[in-house]
């Protein structure tokens, strides 16, 4: 018998998002200091979390700005 799949968590770590990404925790951190990563992240004792649905705005945000992306979007339809 299946049990049901747990939800994933609210909020991801430094690490989960740089997992998700494919590039290092330290590459994540230096998104955030730029301005260029996920922009909710909050600093919750030594570490840094993120709401999982900011990280996911955040993706399909630079998907929508990168023209090649949308080329494939386009020949898709």
């Amino acid at each position: 018998m299946q049990t049901p799949a747990t939800p994933p968590p609210h909020f991801m770590t430094t690490q989960e998002v740089a997992a998700l990404i494919r590039k290092t925790p330290h590459a994540v951190r230096q998104m955030r200091h730029r301005g260029t990563g996920p922009k909710r992240g909050r600093k919750v004792g030594r570490a840094t979390l993120y709401p999982r649905a900011a990280v996911m705005e955040w993706l399909d945000e630079l998907e929508q700005a990168d023209p090649l992306a949308l080329r494939w979007v386009i020949q898709q339809s």
